[in-house]
Formats: C-alpha cells, structure tokens, sequence
C-alpha cells in the first residue's frame, strides 16, 4: 500500500486510542517507518540522473530492514520513548507497524501476477520464514483506491466529530480551518437533505 494508505490506516485505527496529540503522533507515524529502508530509491534514482554506475539500493534493501520484526521491536521501543505514556505508546506502535506489514501483504503486487511481495519476518536476521499471499492485489489496483477513498471518508467525518484531524499533528491553526470547512459542509448537506426530504413529503 501507498505510505498515504498506511498513514490513514493508523489513523483511523488507533489514534482515538491514544491521550495526546505527541502519543497520538508517535504511534500513527510509526506505521509509516518501516518504508524508511525503501529510502534507497532516492540513491538509485541519482546514480541514474548523474550518470554514475547503477545501484539497486531500493531492490535490496526495500522489505529487508524495515519489515520484520526486529524492526518493529525498534520502532516500537523508539517510539515508547518519546510518547507520554510510554508502555502504551511502544505496544500501539508495534501494532501500527504490523497494521503496515498487512497491508503490504495483501495490496502490494507488482505489474505480473506473479510479481507479489512477500515478507521475511525475521529479516535481515534470515529471510528464512517469509509470509507472502497469492491473491496479493496490485498496490496501484483499485481495491487499494477504494480503500483510500473510505478511509478518507472516515477521516474527514471523524474530524467534525472529534475537532481535529491529521493535520494537527503539523498545525493547529489549518487544523482548526480545515474542521471548521468540513463542519460547514456537513451542515449544508444535512441542510440540504433535510429540504430535498421535506419536498418529498
């Protein structure tokens, strides 16, 4: 799945579990880290522009640091350190990264039918032990759109409701704007249904 994908997977999954914003921060981006060791594209992409020989920097390391769980145990532990509730925030953190292996799991595959992503847990460790799903859909299939689309949804929504929305986590004054739209329009369709069923009747 997109890093997008996996971020509002987080969200909507367990960030009213959370005290605080910091926590509520920790434990949704720790989700997104494990695509940290897909970093090796940018190398590859440059050694290309610059003409230097190529590197595969993305197709060795992608899925083999950042997705297992070793690197979940780290995730989690750094995590835990820097929320407020500690303990709390290491166990979510180790659930939102493994939120993010399913993920990858059953909406990850390449162009070919036979092009699937698997995972070895145990990596970099062994690769041995590798968990992978025939029926993976493509990561840009429209099952990953459709989920994207709806977990937008329960965003967007879940922001009238509660007062906030992932933007917070970058600014409380377009946080504070971006509800106060998203309330407006929710009125005016509750508004405007409201006329369209009285009409109706």
């Amino acid at each position: 799945m997109s890093p997008i994908t996996h971020f509002m997977v987080g969200w909507v999954g367990l960030e009213q579990l959370q005290a605080n914003r910091r926590d509520r921060a920790f434990v949704v981006l720790a989700g997104l880290a494990p695509d940290l060791d897909g970093l090796g594209i940018v190398v590859d992409f440059a050694t290309r522009v610059l003409g230097l020989p190529e590197t595969t920097c993305y197709q060795d390391f992608h899925r083999l640091y950042g997705h297992g769980l070793p690197a979940a145990l780290v995730i989690a532990a750094l995590a835990g350190a820097q929320g407020t509730r500690r303990f709390s925030v290491a166990a979510w953190a180790f659930v939102s990264v493994h939120l993010h292996f399913l993920g990858d799991l059953v909406g990850s595959r390449g162009n070919g039918t036979e092009d699937i992503w698997g995972i070895a847990y145990f990596a970099p460790f062994t690769t041995d032990y590798a968990v992978s799903w025939s029926g993976q859909w493509p990561l840009v299939g429209w099952q990953n759109m459709a989920i994207s689309a709806a977990l937008l949804a329960i965003v967007m929504a879940r922001a009238t409701t509660t007062g906030y929305s992932p933007l917070a986590l970058v600014s409380a004054r377009a946080d504070a704007a971006l509800v106060a739209t998203l309330r407006e329009w929710r009125q005016r369709a509750q508004s405007s249904f409201r006329k369209d069923g009285d009409g109706h009747a």
